[in-house]
């Protein structure tokens, strides 16, 4: 008569015997890391050659890398619009945009603003218009949010014009001031952005010599 036997139970893992192999699979096979790719840029109206590891986002490049430190790093999600410039004249956020993905855009930050405008727009103090209503009009307190709501207000202006007061404000809903500053901030942009229009010329225009309402 045959007698069976049950099979000797499993060797428990060695905790300590795996941690080894982990660490010597990991000596043997490290982690390779893509290099940095080349990228150009025009940046406040100087061309630059750079290496940027393809995670970099925009700001984290102007900041750390290029030491541009007036574009600030809020939310870091593009809800705050504390990063906000201009890329090839329309506002972004540019904590949401990969620094690798702008080869050969133009980049306007806080610093270049006054430059953007031109000498002739400047006044004496060599400050872009937008800049001088917000200090005309007390349009900061801390002040964070400053280089921000103004680069995208210089953005707004590259826009259809705004019509009133309330169309800045909603165009400029995206830049959060966590001060409160925001009927100082619409009546500086509104200084600049609803500039009386010239007068129409004199005469009966071609609906009125139809006799027709002027549109």
């Amino acid at each position: 008569m045959s007698q069976t036997t049950e099979p000797p139970p499993a060797a428990e893992p060695d905790n300590a015997a795996q941690a080894d192999a982990i660490a010597v699979v990991g000596r043997a096979a490290p982690l390779k890391l893509p290099p940095g790719l080349p990228v150009q840029l025009r940046i406040n109206g100087a061309t630059v050659m750079l290496q940027v590891e393809p995670w970099v986002t925009l700001l984290d490049l102007l900041r750390e890398q290029l030491l541009l430190t007036g574009s600030k790093k809020g939310c870091d999600q593009g809800q705050c619009g504390a990063c906000t410039v201009l890329v090839d004249g329309v506002r972004m956020n540019s904590c949401l945009l990969l620094a690798v993905s702008l080869d050969g855009a133009d980049i306007t930050t806080i610093e270049g603003l006054a430059a953007l405008a031109g000498a002739d727009a400047c006044g004496p103090n060599g400050l872009h218009p937008l800049q001088q209503a917000f200090i005309d009009c007390d349009a900061l307190q801390c002040g964070y949010c400053t280089p921000g709501q103004l680069c995208s207000a210089a953005g707004l202006l590259n826009e259809h014009p705004p019509a009133n007061a309330h169309e800045i404000r909603e165009r400029m809903s995206g830049n959060i001031c966590r001060c409160g500053a925001y009927p100082q901030i619409v009546e500086a942009v509104a200084r600049v952005a609803l500039v009386p229009r010239a007068p129409a010329p004199a005469g009966p225009t071609p609906y009125a010599a139809k006799g027709r309402p002027t549109p």
